[in-house]
């Protein structure tokens, strides 16, 4: 009896144990007048990872963020009014993000990282790409749009009437798991529709001004437009490209992939680690 006893309190020393750690992870920081939620996980050259819209950082990077930290020190950061990270009076938009990310940077004395985007993280990489060049080693664009084309016909029109109803499930749970709010889920999904009604094409005069060495990576269907990949791949002066079959984000195991099992993440990691160290 003693010995089971004794055993049940180690388990829930270690079950706190674990808790405190994951409550120690997370930091914020103050840049642009934004209080910034980041995690910093593993040791080595920099890899910021940026969520896609109407994400946190788990939902987007929870399957290969592990892995990356085995290899990199990785921080991944939760944009304005997402996750963790509250609404400020101020406008949404790539450029904003994109100068919150280095004004992080900044504040962390990172002098130059690797940067990988999901989705609208993508869109963002590239503005950081665009606007602080000095600060970008590669550029890891995930689903990455640049101009409105990239999208499925008729993409865009389905925000004129869209409502909080239409987001997936999986992607309102990680919301309320990082910020039990609903002001706060019904107030990042109002922001992250007015942007993309607003959404106006990056130019390929800037594209083509990157000169960060770039992975392209995109899905083959039910997102992005492989097309419109290849193009981001040509247009940029230094990329590659690699298209996954499957859907939005399937490729990385985003949290609403429906092959929860799925290799595809583990070949993306094999893909990213070679491009980062070569």
């Amino acid at each position: 009896m003693k010995r089971k006893s004794a055993f049940i309190l180690l388990l829930l020393i270690s079950a706190f144990s674990q808790i405190n750690a994951q409550q120690q992870t997370g930091k914020y920081a103050s840049v642009n007048g934004l209080k910034m939620y980041y995690e910093i996980h593993g040791s080595g050259q920099p890899l910021v990872l940026i969520h896609g819209g109407g994400s946190t950082l788990q939902s987007s990077f929870g399957r290969i963020l592990p892995e990356l930290a085995k290899t990199h020190r990785v921080i991944a950061v939760e944009m304005q009014a997402h996750g963790h990270t509250a609404d400020i009076d101020r406008p949404l938009s790539f450029e904003q993000d994109a100068d919150d990310v280095a004004a992080l940077l900044k504040e962390l004395h990172i002098e130059k990282a690797d940067i990988m985007g999901f989705s609208n993280g993508g869109t963002t990489s590239l503005q950081i790409a665009i606007r602080h060049p000095e600060i970008v080693h590669k550029l890891i664009l995930a689903s990455a749009l640049y101009k409105r084309d990239g999208m499925p016909a008729g993409f865009f029109d389905g925000f004129s009437n869209a409502t909080l109803d239409v987001m997936p499930k999986s992607l309102k749970a990680a919301y309320l798991e990082a910020n039990p709010d609903p002001k706060g889920l019904q107030r990042m999904f109002d922001r992250d529709v007015a942007r993309m009604k607003g959404f106006t094409d990056i130019s390929d005069t800037d594209i083509k001004a990157i000169q960060a060495p770039a992975l392209v990576v995109n899905e083959s269907i039910n997102g992005v437009l492989p097309d419109h990949a290849l193009l981001l791949s040509r247009t940029l002066p230094h990329a590659q490209l690699v298209i996954f079959p499957g859907g939005h984000g399937a490729y990385m195991g985003e949290i609403d992939s429906p092959n929860k099992h799925s290799k595809m993440p583990d070949a993306l990691l094999i893909l990213i680690n070679e491009f980062l160290q070569n």
